[in-house]
């Protein structure tokens, strides 16, 4: 029996498979209609192929599926889910609706291997990459408890660093992308990184018009050195350098993440610092008041701080927006989630 999940093929590589099979192309239009667009996880329910094709599909396919170990729901609706994958690793996903969208929050690996001091992630270590497979199958399942909302945003801000896992990363983007796969466009789409430098520049010969979000969360190598380790390897001016390029390359905004952290980040100096840095930039800066994670002694800072620290940027010409917590109940939000220690002894799931 195979043990290859057919949600690991891109459209071109079903296409070939097909071919391989003696099996006619526009097959793979029905296939991915089945899987993306009606959800089906079972060959046998694929009513317009061939049964001979079913079984085949079978024989050389498998769906495995996650297994749902806890839901939370937040009292603002925001829904978290931790989940097994097939060898016992575990992740969590967050569908976060609102009156305009709903976004979904996406894992991409199992653990998180740059250690960010002030992130839930990062704490249990890193285990392995997530597949293709595993990173659409957190569509697919969020997509049956959404309760008939569209999810209409994907964030790829969950568990583990995007672009460390990039070949899965980008083939699960040009699923979600496709009109033959999930049909969500890519300015609906938000890749979030530390800063691996040659990555961003490998993104930005990809010609698609995703949404880079980079995690800054420092106004100097000296405060970003505090909190990522990751400026060690890749410097802070480095870093905007590359974002410069990659402004220039695709002529896309660039969002820098940055946390707001009592007396370390939320300073006067940091602001003047960041509009220094970011003068030219076509950019705005997301600031995000610090979630408690119970293994950092960090404080947020006041409401008035924030406003006062947002004011303070925009003086230094730097476009500034707040983000609203979400899921703080349920530790869904920015920087709370995880995975568990230890893999979980489980039997595979399969779905054929």
């Amino acid at each position: 029996m195979s043990t290859r999940d057919i949600r690991d093929l891109s459209y071109e590589e079903l296409v070939a498979h097909l071919r391989s099979r003696g099996e006619n192309a526009f097959r793979a239009s029905q296939i991915f209609s089945w899987i993306y667009q009606k959800n089906a996880s079972q060959f046998n329910k694929m009513s317009d192929l061939p049964s001979a094709l079913q079984t085949r599909l079978g024989e050389d396919f498998l769906f495995v599926l996650p297994k749902v170990l806890h839901k939370d729901v937040s009292s603002d609706g925001t829904i978290k889910i931790l989940s097994a994958l097939h060898d016992g690793e575990k992740i969590e996903t967050v569908l976060i609706p609102s009156s305009k969208r709903v976004t979904l929050c996406i894992s991409t690996q199992a653990g998180c291997k740059f250690g960010c001091r002030f992130c839930a992630s990062g704490l249990g270590g890193w285990r392995r990459n997530l597949t293709c497979a595993e990173i659409l199958g957190q569509i697919l399942y969020m997509k049956t408890i959404a309760g008939g909302n569209v999810i209409s945003h994907i964030v790829f801000m969950g568990v583990g660093e995007p672009l460390d896992n990039y070949d899965n990363l980008m083939k699960a983007i040009r699923v979600i992308n496709s009109p033959k796969g999930l049909n969500i466009a890519a300015r609906r789409i938000t890749v979030s990184t530390c800063g691996l430098i040659p990555r961003i520049r490998q993104l930005a010969g990809e010609g698609l018009q995703i949404e880079l979000a980079v995690s800054l969360h420092g106004s100097s190598n000296a405060s970003r050195n505090v909190l990522m380790p990751v400026n060690k390897k890749y410097p802070i001016d480095d870093l905007i350098a590359a974002c410069r390029e990659y402004n220039k390359a695709t002529k896309r905004q660039i969002t820098f993440e940055y946390i707001l952290i009592k007396d370390v980040t939320c300073t006067e100096q940091a602001a003047r610092e960041l509009g220094r840095l970011l003068k030219g930039l076509l950019c705005k800066i997301n600031l995000i008041a610090y979630n408690r994670v119970s293994e950092f002694d960090h404080e947020p800072p006041s409401r008035n701080r924030i406003f006062a620290f947002k004011d303070l940027l925009e003086k230094n010409g730097i476009h500034a927006t707040i983000r609203t917590p979400r899921g703080t109940d349920v530790s869904a939000a920015c920087g709370q989630l995880r995975h568990s220690e230890g893999p979980l002894k489980l039997n595979i799931h399969r779905s054929e």
